[in-house]
This record gives structure tokens, C-alpha cells and sequence, in this order.
């Protein structure tokens, strides 16, 4: 009986594997070039512990891709047994070979996934963009709510499209915004990521194109691929200057994408700040394609330089919401524990939501849902986003010092706001800085994980989570990561150089 799930083709497998940085691929060690049949299995390694390629998965026949990856097959039969001697595939006669991960060894996640809390004492994680609650303002959201708890109590507690005091408090919300907002044009969902989701079930299908920022939000990515979508990733515009409006008006054309998803408001990875005329111009293009437009507002609220003017909102340029579909959460804005977010839409498609989530979640918690009303009604959003700009706006500056002085050959636009900065990491490959940081104690996601078919393997994505000497020791530990992929040092000279000097 065959122990794979899932199998990989000769030409995908090929294409990742030469997504990894060519000068990264066969490293210096002592002088000497590591055998092609060494780099060729340790680049598959990197691909099963990234999660890009899942465990339990069939890798092709060893001339198969020996032809695709341009390699004789002896340096492919020499790498899979190196696989096999270390864990990392399985093999049977009739039945191929198949990845896997060595006993011990926790199974990699394509996600963000958070810390463990038992790990937080030993680790500087940076692979999740989110930070701690904001008080006083989150025990007064939960004690406003507990209090308004009994008028719902005696109901079934099901509310589909959400609470209608919350509805309203967000409808309010974005009329204030200069976007005139009913109530019937919003949902209340578990989350951003459930926002996207309910939003894939009912406007695409298996196998449907869906066009995507590249880089973008690595969970998005992954939902989208689990849901069977084909991701048209476009690229940002030059050093990451909002959206390259002409290039998106092609892929609508060329491509025709059911839907679009796109972070006009500090985006993550890269804090990018969509400006006003691309936001009309794109706003345009989806309407004269045909393309609908899923537009995250996730970071909008984390402006953290007074003089950047926001823009206006996506949905200003299409306030009925035919065209438009605005996605929200109080998940990055105010804390990740929190788990509401909301859709903005046209009222029919706010109908065809709320009738297709019988068939997920029915509905979100109404504890949490009263705790945000509670908040936008009072003023203690406002306070708490004001404390939570300040917050990250330390951590952003700090992380931006101990960059310059550990890793000065590292490239990244500081962002005007968003919780996260795009690094190049000087030529080295993001995935193998990224495996070396977790032996020397710090979490950081490479950038394959925010693209398409293992784009930007040269590049970090770091969160505005720490702050002072704890920002400064990650990036000592980072550095130390760098050296280790550049020298091919043994980690434990690496680990007696960061922690002793």
C-alpha cells in the first residue's frame, strides 16, 4: 500500500528547486563547492521543512527529474539516498518515494502559525505579526460586554450576518470615513481569514484564476490554494511603489481572473502604501474586466507617521460595493485574540454570504462581537489604536537600528505604517537564514512562503513585535543565521560566536 497523499511533478519540483538563490545552491565550504548531489538534496529539505512541499508526498521517479532539473541521475539517486539517510524521504519498490520528516521533528506548517507559549523562553519569534492586548481598553470591551450579555442570552445566540449593534457600529464606522454605509452591507465574520474565505466559497470555484499581490499575506495564499484556486501573482510596482496599475490592466485582460485579491493599506509583507490615483485606477480595471475586487483593510488602521495622509479607501471608488468587496478585522488593529473581522459589499452579496455560512460557521461569537461594539461606541477603539500606533511604531524604529548595525548589507524601505518590513537579505537565500535562525533561537518566515511557486527566496519578512534589547538580539542572532548560510560554519561555532561574544 502506497504511504504518499499527495505527489509533485518532475517540472514543478524543478522550478522550485531553481527558485532557490544560485549563489546559495552549492555553498563554500572550506574552499571547496558542495557536491551538486549535496545541494540538490538539501534544497529539497528546505522545500519539506517551508512546508512548500507537503510531507507524505511523492517525488517524480529519479530520470524524470534528472531530465527536468537538467542533472545526470546518478547526482539525483546519490540526493535521494542522502534524503533517505537523513529522514527526510521513504521509500518502497513498486511505490516510489515519498517526503517525510525525521522521528521528533515537528511537522512544518505552510502557515504563520504562532509560538508555542512554552517555547517563548528560549525563542525571539518573529514569524507572527501580532501583539499583546491592549489594556486597560480590552477588560473594559469584555466588561462592557458582559454587561449587555443578557439582552442576547435568552436568544438562540445564532446571528448569521452578525450582531445589529455591531453591523451598525460599522456601517457607522465607515459612513464617518466618507463612505455612506447601511447596515445590510455588512457581515461580521470569525476573522479576516474567514472573511476570505466565506468570499472564495462564493465567488470562485476549483481550478478559477485568482489574481494576487506578489509578494502577499502567506495565509491568504495558502487558503486560496487549499480552496483549488490558480494564483496569477502580479509584482508590485518598482522598489515596492504601490501597485503597477498597467501591468494589473494585462493580467485582467490576459488572464481574466474571477477575483483579485489585493492590501492597499500597508501591506504585508512589505508596507507598502497604495497611493489615491492607483486605488482609482485599479478600482476601474476590475470593473472593465469583470474581475471582482477583494480589497484587505487588515493594517489600515496602523498609520504610525503623523504625516502620512491615508489615501481614501478602495471601496470610496465603488460605495455600492458592486465591484469592490472591503475585508476588515480587529485582529492586527487591536488584538489577534479578538477574533471578529467583517465584509463590506454590495447588499446582495452581503445575502449570498450570509446564506452560504449555514454551511461553515454559522455564525461568530456574540461575547467578542459585543466587546468590539463596545469599543467603536465609547471612543476606546480610538484609544486603543492610538496606543497600539505607538507601540508598534517603537518596535518598527527599533528593529530598523539593530538592522542597520548588524546586518548593514541588508535592503528594506522603512514602512509608514503595517506591522511588518520586507528585507533582501544581501544575496543569501531567506528559506536557509531561516532555518539557521531556529537553531540560534529566532523565528522568522522566508519570503518563498509570502509568493508563487517559491518566489523571493532572497528576501525575510520581519514583524514589529520586540523592541529594545530584545529587537537588538534578534537581529544579533539573524546575523548570526547570515553567517552561518554564507560560511557553511557548523552551527555550534555559530552558536559559541553569537552567544559569547
Amino acid at each position: 500500500m502506497a504511504q504518499w497523499t499527495s505527489a509533485v511533478g518532475a517540472t514543478q519540483l524543478a522550478r522550485l528547486l531553481r527558485s532557490q538563490d544560485p549563489r546559495d545552491a552549492q555553498l563554500a565550504v572550506g574552499g571547496r563547492r558542495l557536491p551538486a548531489y549535496r545541494s540538490l538534496a538539501d534544497g529539497v529539505r528546505l522545500l519539506v521543512l517551508e512546508g512548500r512541499i507537503p510531507v507524505a508526498a511523492r517525488l517524480p521517479a529519479e530520470r524524470e527529474l534528472a531530465a527536468a532539473f537538467g542533472v545526470s541521475r546518478t547526482t539525483v539517486a546519490a540526493a535521494y539516498e542522502a534524503l533517505r539517510a537523513e529522514g527526510f524521504l521513504e521509500s518502497r519498490r513498486g511505490s516510489g518515494s515519498w517526503t517525510a520528516v525525521p522521528a521528533g521533528n515537528p511537522l512544518p506548517t505552510r502557515g504563520l502559525e504562532p509560538l508555542p507559549p512554552e517555547a517563548a523562553g528560549s525563542m525571539i519569534d518573529l514569524g507572527c505579526a501580532a501583539l499583546p492586548a491592549p489594556e486597560p481598553w480590552l477588560t473594559r470591551a469584555v466588561q462592557g460586554a458582559m454587561a449587555d450579555l443578557p439582552l442576547y442570552s435568552h436568544t438562540h445566540g445564532d446571528y448569521p450576518a452578525g450582531l445589529p449593534v455591531l453591523r451598525q457600529a460599522l456601517a457607522d464606522r465607515y459612513t464617518a470615513r466618507g463612505i455612506p454605509t447601511m447596515p445590510e452591507q455588512i457581515m461580521v465574520t470569525t476573522g479576516a481569514m474567514g472573511a476570505v474565505a466565506a468570499i472564495c466559497r462564493l465567488c470562485t470555484g476549483p481550478g478559477e484564476r485568482v489574481a494576487v499581490d506578489s509578494p502577499s499575506y502567506a495565509n491568504i495564499l495558502q487558503l486560496m490554494r487549499d480552496a483549488g484556486a490558480r494564483l496569477v501573482p502580479v509584482a508590485l510596482g518598482d522598489k515596492l511603489a504601490g501597485w503597477d496599475i498597467p501591468v494589473w490592466r494585462q493580467v485582467m485582460r490576459d488572464a481574466a481572473p474571477r477575483m483579485a485579491y489585493v492590501v492597499a493599506d500597508f501591506h504585508n509583507p512589505t508596507g507598502t502604501l497604495a497611493t489615491e490615483d492607483q486605488r482609482r485606477r485599479l478600482v476601474d480595471a476590475a470593473r472593465s474586466a469583470g474581475t471582482l475586487l477583494v480589497v484587505d483593510e487588515t493594517m489600515t488602521e496602523l498609520r504610525l507617521d503623523e504625516d502620512a495622509e491615508p489615501p481614501r479607501p478602495v471601496c470610496a471608488f465603488d460605495p455600492a460595493g458592486s465591484a469592490v468587496i472591503t475585508v476588515g478585522s480587529a485582529s492586527k488593529a487591536f488584538w489577534a485574540g479578538m477574533r471578529i473581522g467583517w465584509v463590506r459589499a454590495a447588499p446582495d452579496i452581503i445575502r449570498s454570504l450570509v446564506a452560504a455560512r449555514a454551511y461553515s460557521d454559522l455564525g461568530s461569537p456574540v461575547l467578542e462581537q459585543l466587546a468590539i461594539a463596545s469599543l467603536l461606541e465609547t471612543g476606546g477603539w480610538e484609544q486603543a489604536i492610538g496606543i497600539r500606533r505607538e507601540q508598534a511604531r517603537e518596535n518598527r524604529d527599533a528593529i530598523v537600528e539593530a538592522l542597520h548595525r548588524h546586518l548593514p548589507d541588508w535592503e528594506f524601505s522603512v514602512p509608514r505604517g503595517g506591522l511588518t518590513l520586507w528585507a533582501r537579505t544581501g544575496g543569501l537565500s531567506g528559506s536557509r537564514i531561516a532555518e539557521a535562525g531556529e537553531r540560534l533561537g529566532v523565528r522568522v518566515p522566508s519570503g518563498p512562503r509570502f509568493g508563487v511557486d517559491g518566489a523571493f527566496e532572497g528576501f525575510v519578512r520581519l514583524p514589529f513585535t520586540v523592541s529594545g534589547a530584545v529587537a537588538d538580539e534578534a537581529a544579533v542572532r539573524l546575523a548570526g543565521a547570515a553567517r552561518l548560510v554564507a560560511t557553511g560554519a557548523p552551527v555550534e561555532a555559530e552558536l559559541r560566536h553569537t552567544f559569547v561574544a
